[in-house]
């Protein structure tokens, strides 16, 4: 794995624990609190930009995660804003999302690898 595609992976990583972040407070609370759809919003076009660059780098997607369908979710975010359903965007970051943590660990933990053995190389700069 590249210093590029483990960067994008240790991105992904931490807005997958935003998104656990929203989840824990609950469906109702997402529901009604408008804010907190907008941050939803803004981690599921982040996760799908990363999805289209790591695809674009060669990264094959873990059983669970499809690159594909991150990317057309974050152009449906971007493009149909004014038409998200919002019980389906609750399902997307409850259900699928959640999911990607477990699908992605093997990932991130080579990701992490990629960038600690650079960091020993480089003395720590990055």
């Amino acid at each position: 794995m590249d210093r590029k595609a483990a960067k994008e992976l240790l991105h992904i990583q931490v807005w997958l624990a935003r998104v656990e972040e929203i989840v824990d407070r609950g469906k109702d609370t997402y529901l009604a609190d408008d804010l907190l759809q907008e941050a939803g919003d803004s981690l599921m076009m982040k996760l799908g930009e990363a999805a289209n660059r790591l695809s674009k780098l060669g990264v094959l997607a873990p059983d669970g995660v499809e690159w594909a369908i991150a990317v057309a979710n974050r152009n449906f975010i971007i493009h149909q804003y004014d038409e998200l359903n919002r019980v389906i965007t609750w399902s997307t970051i409850s259900v699928d999302l959640l999911e990607w943590k477990a699908s992605l660990a093997s990932l991130f933990h080579d990701a992490d690898v990629v960038i600690e053995n650079e960091s020993d190389l480089d003395g720590g700069i990055h």
